[in-house]
């Protein structure tokens, strides 16, 4: 029963009670003639609609504020005419209403509408309801129709100017096995797989052993970007965590426009929380914004653990601009970049640091960006690159 209904059921109620203690029989025939209309949109309701839906989102991923659409085509497969629908989808909470008009047998009508992307998430949205209800709106029935879908809202990015300075130590370029393959440089001797060029067997390793081995070669002087995003709650006050998300999406968007192998892990509660496996720096752009699109802040150490996080990468050597992303940095957390700094080809530090973070600690040797929000963070750090 529809607000509507509700008021109408109250309003027969109270005339037919009204009527009756007064001794008006006017008021007693409004109440029954309400009663009547109660009656007669049961009766309408009691008949079934056979429609069929289909729903589809475009785009499935989007970055926050984007616009994304939904399009509903809607089918009537029963005899007669449908009347006017009312059809409810809810995404990230908010409820949208779309109106299907009549539809005479067989035929459709699709519509189209927009979705909310104002707040980064994974979104799931469930089957949507689809509702029929009699021409004065008195009572309403609705089924579920259609298959759950999952939107990606992923998190505003600004355009950055990544920083990878230097090379690599060996001439030939990085030779580690976190490398990618099939490059020139010479990394180390592997067992052959069946698929691989026969004219990489090392004949001479081979005799001596009895296995048959091959070269590992690998792509030579390839700069890599690592991003560390800092989820714990500690340095961040207000809404800069969300800031701090966008950053850290920015320079994973910079550095795949900038064609630089890049991955972004972050800190967590087990104390190392990374994407991929640290072996892998390719095609990772995907999944470290489904990532973004959903990570949250949490009781966890922080930088703190930030040694352990990168500790498979600075054992390859100096091959890699680390990046960290976080919010207020404290003297010991400052001393930490400084010791790391070595080991990378360049460390930088972007920090969302509201008025209300209190001071800041800049490590030596670091280039480090601080700002309120991430639009401002973008200005700043462009700014100070390029000049």
């Amino acid at each position: 029963m529809t607000r509507s209904g509700v008021a109408m059921v109250c309003a027969a109620a109270a005339l037919v009670l009204a009527g009756m203690w007064a001794g008006y029989p006017e008021l007693v025939t409004l109440g029954f003639t309400a009663l009547a209309c109660l009656l007669t949109a049961t009766a309408w309701m009691l008949t079934r609609l056979r429609l069929t839906a289909s729903r589809e989102i475009s785009p499935r991923r989007v970055f926050e504020g984007s616009v994304a659409q939904a399009v509903l085509t809607v089918t009537n497969a029963g005899r007669r005419q449908t009347p006017p629908l009312l059809v409810t989808e809810t995404v990230s909470g908010s409820r949208t209403t779309v109106r299907i008009p009549a539809l005479a047998r067989g035929h459709s009508c699709t519509v189209g509408y927009p979705l909310p992307t104002a707040r980064r998430g994974r979104h799931l949205i469930p089957p949507l309801e689809l509702g029929q209800s009699d021409p004065l709106r008195l009572l309403r029935r609705g089924h579920a129709c259609g298959e759950p879908l999952v939107m990606h809202v992923y998190p505003r990015v600004h355009l950055l100017v990544p920083v990878v300075s230097g090379g690599s130590q060996d001439s030939e370029g990085p030779t580690a096995s976190s490398a990618p393959p099939g490059g020139v440089a010479f990394h180390s001797l592997r067992e052959y797989v069946p698929g691989d060029d026969w004219r990489l067997i090392h004949w001479g390793a081979t005799a001596r052993t009895g296995t048959v081995l091959a070269r590992h070669l690998v792509v030579p002087d390839e700069p890599r970007q690592l991003v560390v995003l800092d989820t714990s709650t500690a340095p961040y006050t207000g809404a800069a965590f969300e800031d701090a998300v966008r950053v850290a999406a920015s320079f994973c968007v910079a550095a795949e426009r900038a064609n630089l192998l890049a991955q972004l892990r972050a800190t967590g509660e087990s104390g190392v929380g990374s994407l991929g496996t640290g072996r892998e720096w390719r095609g990772e752009l995907t999944a470290a914004l489904e990532y973004l699109s959903a990570v949250d802040s949490g009781a966890n150490r922080g930088l703190a653990v930030l040694s352990d996080t990168v500790r498979d990468v600075v054992s390859v050597g100096q091959g890699v601009a680390l990046v960290v992303v976080t919010g207020r940095v404290n003297a010991q957390q400052a001393e930490l970049l400084t010791l790391l700094r070595p080991r990378f080809l360049s460390v930088s530090l972007a920090q969302i640091i509201t008025p209300e973070s209190g001071p800041t600690v800049r490590p030596r040797g670091v280039l480090a960006v601080a700002a309120p929000t991430s639009a401002q963070f973008a200005a700043s750090w462009n700014q100070l690159v390029l000049r």
